[in-house]
């Protein structure tokens, strides 16, 4: 019997999405899906990410939400008392982010610059306290002004963000039912799936490569803290969502996917070096299995039109 995962984990964007959306809201794994974040792998900064090349959250995010059939106004930059006075100005609920993770107070252990993103749903502004929903766990937390404004114009991340990232004024623009947003970014996976660049197989052999000669210490945190876990996660909502599309092969591929990047978590925590490299190994074809699938898959003509859309 298969069972589809339900629980916690790294999927900030996605969460304080759904959040924002409210009642009626797609379930975060069809936003996670829509923002196209399963459909790849690549090295980047030095680390291994679990999403495609040329990816990023900011991208994701604006696919996700036009796909859905929402608008929304969006700023950034200026000082930080301007910020402040647009996130006050607002009224909430404001989808802010990136801000830095490692400098979010109200998490035990925190303080440090660690260049990871997170994304939250701020519900109002009083007497010099933010308050906000924290997706990795903190509902309705609060940070005194000054601390908030440090981890939100913090972003040194591997894609290019502005500080003060901030959008507002969610609306929709038209009716679209999930199944069919979720049908329609189909061409773009494929695309993700085919970057102008390294393959996500290529990348997976050459990551591969680095773990035989030895991880560094911050290579090894970002896998087991992070990139494990949401890679695993993502490629789960994909087979989940693939096979209500009724794309059962692409399903399985991407099931099939997620199982070996979930193992990965534990030779990674142990250190069997030799384990995670045959687990790679597994995984590199089927970057180019899922999208043989998915343009070969006849779910109502829709897949087959997509081998000539890049």
């Amino acid at each position: 019997m298969d069972v589809n995962y339900v629980g916690s984990g790294p999927y900030c964007y996605a969460n304080s999405l759904a959040m924002v959306l409210g009642e009626g809201a797609p379930p975060p794994s069809a936003i996670e899906v829509l923002t196209g974040s399963p459909f790849g792998f690549h090295l980047g900064g030095g680390l291994p990410w679990f999403d495609p090349l040329g990816w990023d959250p900011n991208q994701g995010f604006g696919t996700a939400i036009d796909l859905l059939g929402w608008t929304c106004e969006q700023v950034s930059g200026g000082s930080a008392a301007d910020a402040v006075e647009r996130l006050r100005a607002a009224g909430g609920p404001v989808f802010v982010g990136p801000v830095e993770f490692g400098l979010l107070l109200h998490h035990p252990g925190s303080g440090t610059v660690i260049e990871s993103d997170h994304f939250m749903v701020v519900t109002d502004v009083t007497d010099g306290v933010v308050h906000f929903h924290d997706p990795h766990g903190f509902p309705h937390a609060t940070l005194p002004v000054d601390e908030f404004v440090a981890a939100w114009e913090s972003v040194t991340f591997e894609y290019s963000a502005e500080p003060f990232t901030m959008r507002s004024g969610f609306r929709r623009v038209r009716e679209v039912a999930v199944v069919d947003a979720l049908r329609a970014s189909l061409p773009e996976a494929l695309r993700l799936l085919d970057p102008d660049g390294e393959s996500p197989g290529a990348a997976v052999e050459r990551f591969a490569g680095l773990v035989r000669d030895g991880l560094t210490p911050h290579q090894e945190g970002h896998l087991v803290h992070f990139a494990v876990r949401v890679g695993a996660h993502r490629l789960a909502d994909a087979a989940l969502w693939l096979g209500r599309l009724g794309l059962d092969g692409a399903a399985a591929v991407a099931d099939r996917q997620a199982r070996l990047v979930g193992g990965l978590q534990y030779p990674l925590v142990r250190g069997d070096r030799e384990g995670v490299i045959e687990l790679l190994t597994r995984l590199a074809p089927t970057y180019e299995e899922l999208a043989y699938a998915m343009r070969s898959a006849p779910a109502d003509g829709s897949v087959a039109r997509m081998s000539g859309s890049r």
